[in-house]
C-alpha cells in the first residue's frame, strides 16, 4: 500500500488509479449517505477522485489514504448539499434510490425512515462504525472530533434508534 501510495505521489497514474479503486464503493457509500441520491454521490466520488489526485502530495502518511478519502468525500458532499440549498427547484423529485432487495423492502424503508431521523453527524459516525467497520480512534480521525465526542454522538444515535424501533414494535 504505502508503495502504491508513493508511486502515485510521483504522478504514477495507474498507481493512483488502483488505490482509488480498491476505496470506491466506500466512498459512494458514504457519499450516498449524506447526498441521499445516486446521481449526486456519483458526482461526489468523482469530484473527489480529482481533489484526491491532485492534492495527493499534502498527504502526510500513507497509514491515513483511507481516512483522508472519506474525509475529501464527506467535505466534497457537504459542499455539494449547500450548492443545491441556495438553488430553487421547480419540480422536486420525490423518488429517492433505495436499495431494492426482494427479501424485505418493509424492513430497508423503516431503517432509511430510522437513519433519516439522525443529524449528518450522527449519521456519519454510525456509517463509518457499522457499515464500513472503523474503529472510533479513525472515525475520530476522519471527521476531526475528539475521541470522547465520537463515542457520545455515537451513544445518542444509538439511543435515538432504539427508542425508534421500541416505539415500531410497539
Amino acid at each position: 500500500m504505502q508503495q502504491l501510495i508513493e508511486k502515485a505521489k510521483r504522478g504514477d497514474d495507474a498507481a493512483f488509479l488502483e488505490l482509488f479503486n480498491e476505496y470506491q464503493d466506500l466512498l459512494y457509500r458514504m457519499a450516498f449517505l449524506h447526498v441521499k441520491n445516486k446521481d449526486d454521490a456519483l458526482d461526489v466520488v468523482q469530484e473527489t477522485a480529482y481533489k484526491s489526485f491532485k492534492n495527493l502530495s499534502t498527504l502526510k502518511s500513507p497509514h491515513y489514504f483511507k481516512t483522508w478519502l472519506i474525509k475529501i468525500t464527506m467535505s466534497t458532499a457537504i459542499d455539494l448539499l449547500r450548492k443545491k440549498k441556495k438553488i430553487t427547484v421547480l419540480k422536486p423529485e420525490y423518488a429517492e434510490s433505495l436499495p431494492t432487495s426482494d427479501h424485505d423492502i418493509a424492513l430497508s424503508l423503516s431503517l432509511k425512515e430510522m437513519l433519516n431521523t439522525l443529524t449528518e453527524e450522527e449519521k456519519s459516525i454510525v456509517f463509518l462504525k457499522y457499515y464500513d467497520d472503523c474503529t472510533i480512534q479513525e472515525i475520530a480521525d476522519t471527521v476531526e472530533i475528539p475521541l470522547g465526542t465520537v463515542k457520545s454522538v455515537l451513544y445518542r444515535a444509538l439511543g435515538k434508534l432504539r427508542k425508534q424501533v421500541r416505539r415500531a414494535d410497539l
